[in-house]
């Protein structure tokens, strides 16, 4: 219900600045008055035993309401932030001053880095000494309260974030934010005193004269002196609000004790006699290295504890890379902070409070195997292709311990008719190959448009003698996965695999084949009588699930006719946006389920917003055909920005269209969402999973913001569908092809690539031994 809230305050919103009842000529409101503010949130679930200082559930404080898509504190984003979190979630509100001392929150004391002030005050550009350091810029004491509520509005200020909310929203102050359903549960922030008392402003008047309209629950500040003078004002109330002393980075120095805050975190009974906790930045407990990885974790936390204090973790942001060891699950970050053996913080301060109160309220203390909620598959990519390299032992070892229902092998063949697991036939960017076998990159249009060295071309043994290597689809942006085992893991032939397999009862595979036209008719080679043999021979069990995969036809109806309990399963490997009945009926004809790609299901506009549903599942489902989805990993750029950088809330929102299965590069976190209580939309729990609707949030975008609308995708036809029969086996052709030609017919293309290939590689070793020689 309270999504539905959230989407109508969208709407009224749209509607009111349409009608100019949010024109800049109107003034702000005045404020309203104080009313009930509610007491604290329900306890920790059933069950549930935390090791945080009262043994209650940690908090969730909403930095700035939900920054990661709308401005920083906006009225939306604030709203959105209370929709999508546990119950009693803290608005967290930077406070900064105006000209008039009264109070605005916004992320940072620079206008100019969160609003349009300098466009709109172009002359009111000034440089203050802060903190020691001079800042240029457009400043909130600058202006009056008027000024800003009338003039200015939000802005995006992350630029990896979305902008097409900038300019919509106005900014707040606290008592608006204190005002937003539910009332109360206000976290304010005071992060520059010392600069505003210089100015003769004075954020400790400022709370004392608003407490007629707003109580704040923390006050929070990096200022020792400004706390002291808060916890001593007469109208200071130590039983609602609670005071926290907030830390910045080791080496920067505390304005009114002038000790660094490295100094003073060994303080701890000092800092108890005039605060009832911390805020801390997340590295001051978990540490993280230069090369990326975690370091043990402080005792921080426990010392704290022990002296009374509770401690909050500040700098959780899900599309913001903090540690290889989460996979890119932020939901596994937060959980080394809430849920080990050893501590709990109190609560954490997050940009992304939906991720948070996933983490606290459903994946906390839930046993990593316990039953599926869930039905739908979860089915591996390459095995945990996120943590090792694909389709190595690692790999498939992590995904069967991670929980996969099953694991995958797409079937290449070696130039000496071995079966072993590859995603491609290209050896190029899944190893180290391109040295190795430089003398071997071709061309070969019907596999690939670019040149690459195909493992129909080498032997098994020349395989193994190269490195795996992970791939990294999003390395451009800067996302690398797991460096330290970037070669880890040997290549499994399929027979090993299956053994694999074969040793976990519960897991099924799926066994992907391509190109076997090619293979058949240029190399001489029988993928499908290979694969038949080693399942033959596998003598898996019954209870296992066996998938063959194919964006052949052909392929598919070989293994209906000799082995009818295996299902079958049709590759989409582009984008369809519908299937007629005529398709359908045909594709039944071959195949069990159909295996097609998020955009297939969910669409995607230019600015990586949801657009719509298709009805591709209801489609098949109206055929008896089953829909796995593939393309689903944990990096924030594998997602549409509607699914807040949350793999969890992509998951849900999939499984609302009616999937059967995921198909991901991360079956742990695939397991643990099918795994969690808060599936359950029956669930009587006072937080659940909510799917986001597509096309919803692009709905709230001024349409002269958004680029030209892409052309929609053709449905399909029985012609893309149906295949031709496959041809047979040309013995001759593998001995043609004994000495690794390029087999593609007229070897033009693959000798002329040798031959380059040759002088690149005879230019590159005499620079080696020009360079040894110097």
């Amino acid at each position: 219900m309270i999504r539905e809230l959230l989407f109508g305050f969208l709407l009224i919103h749209s509607s009111l600045a349409k009608h100019g009842y949010l024109s800049r000529e109107n003034k702000p409101p005045r404020r309203a008055r104080l009313q009930v503010i509610p007491g604290p949130g329900p306890g920790p679930g059933p069950g549930k035993k935390w090791l945080t200082l009262n043994g209650g559930e940690p908090l969730v404080i909403a930095q700035g309401g939900f920054p990661g898509l709308f401005p920083d504190s906006s009225g939306t984003g604030y709203t959105a932030a209370i929709a999508m979190s546990v119950p009693g979630t803290l608005k967290y509100c930077n406070l900064q001053l105006t000209k008039d001392n009264l109070g605005i929150c916004l992320p940072d004391i620079k206008l100019d880095n969160c609003t349009d002030a300098a466009t709109k005050f172009p002359k009111q550009q000034r440089k203050y000494n802060i903190n020691g350091r001079d800042v240029d810029g457009w400043f909130p004491l600058d202006l009056t309260i008027d000024e800003i509520m009338k003039e200015i509005s939000l802005l995006q200020n992350i630029y990896s974030r979305a902008s097409v909310f900038d300019f919509v929203y106005p900014p707040l102050q606290p008592d608006s934010v204190f005002g937003i359903e539910p009332k109360g549960k206000l976290w304010l922030n005071v992060q520059n005193d010392a600069f505003w008392s210089a100015h003769q402003l004075s954020a400790v008047r400022y709370i004392d004269d608003s407490k007629e309209f707003f109580v704040a629950d923390y006050i929070s500040s990096p200022e020792i002196g400004f706390l002291k003078a808060v916890g001593t004002s007469k109208t200071f109330d130590k039983i609602k609000t609670k005071l926290v002393f907030k830390f910045s980075t080791p080496d920067s120095v505390e304005p009114t004790y002038k000790e660094t805050y490295g100094a003073l975190v060994k303080k701890l009974a000092m800092i108890k006699t005039f605060a009832s906790g911390i805020l801390v930045p997340k590295d001051y407990i978990w540490p993280v290295g230069k090369d990326g990885y975690l370091q043990p974790a402080t005792t921080l936390v426990a010392d704290a504890h022990r002296e009374g204090l509770t401690v909050y973790a500040l700098g959780f942001a899900s599309d913001v890379f903090a540690s290889y060891n989460y996979s890119y699950d932020p939901a596994v970050e937060y959980l080394h902070f809430v849920d080990n053996s050893k501590f709990s913080v109190d609560g954490v301060v997050t940009e992304f409070p939906g991720s948070a109160s996933n983490a606290i309220a459903c994946l906390a203390q839930n046993p990593n195997l316990s039953p599926k909620v869930a039905n739908a598959l979860v089915i591996s990519h390459n095995g945990a292709s996120i943590d090792y390299p694909g389709c190595t032992d690692l790999a498939y070892k992590k995904a069967i311990n991670d929980g996969a229902d099953i694991i995958d092998c797409n079937v290449q063949m070696t130039k000496d008719g071995v079966a072993f697991c590859l995603e491609s036939a290209d050896l190029l960017g899944k190893t180290n190959a391109a040295m190795a076998f430089m003398d071997r990159s071709t061309t070969i249009p019907g596999i690939q448009p670019k040149s690459g060295v195909f493992t129909f071309d080498v032997t098994w043994t020349e395989i193994k003698s190269v490195n795996p290597l992970i791939q990294n689809p999003f390395q451009s942006a800067g996302l690398s996965r797991n460096p330290k085992s970037k070669n880890a893991g040997k290549f499994l032939t399929l027979p090993e695999f299956l053994e694999l397999a074969k040793k976990n009862a519960t897991t099924g595979i799926l066994i992907g084949i391509q190109h076997a036209a090619y293979l058949a008719s240029k190399k001489g080679l029988d993928i499908i009588t290979s694969i038949n043999n080693a399942l033959k021979n596998a003598k898996l069990d019954s209870k296992h699930q066996i998938l063959i995969q194919s964006d052949d036809t052909s392929v598919l109806a070989k293994f209906k006719s000799s082995s009818p309990n295996y299902r079958r399963v049709l590759l989409f490997s582009k984008p369809i946006s519908s299937a007629p009945k005529p398709v359908t009926d045909n594709i039944k004809k071959y195949a069990d389920a159909v295996n097609v790609v998020k955009k297939s299901i969910v669409q995607e506009s230019k600015i990586f917003f949801s657009t719509g549903s298709t009805k591709i599942v209801e489609e098949m489902h109206a055929a008896n055909i089953s829909v796995y989805v593939s393309g689903f990993s944990t990096e924030t750029l594998s997602m549409m920005l509607d699914f807040y950088s949350d793999p969890y809330t992509e998951l849900i929102s999939f499984m609302a269209e009616g999937i059967d299965g995921v198909i991901t590069d991360n079956p742990k976190t695939a397991s643990a969402f099918m795994r969690s209580p808060c599936v359950d939309p029956k669930s009587t729990a006072p937080f659940v999973f909510n799917p986001i609707k597509p096309g919803d949030y692009l709905a709230q975008v001024e349409p002269t913001v958004l680029p030209p609308a892409a052309a929609p995708l053709p449905p399909l036809q029985v012609a893309d569908v149906v295949d031709p029969p496959l041809p047979p086996v040309d013995a001759s052709a593998r001995k043609e092809n004994g000495d690794g030609g390029s087999g593609d017919g007229g070897g033009k293309s693959g000798q002329r690539r040798l031959g380059v290939d040759v002088v690149m590689m005879s230019l590159m070793l005499f620079g080696l031994v020009y360079v040894i020689g110097c």
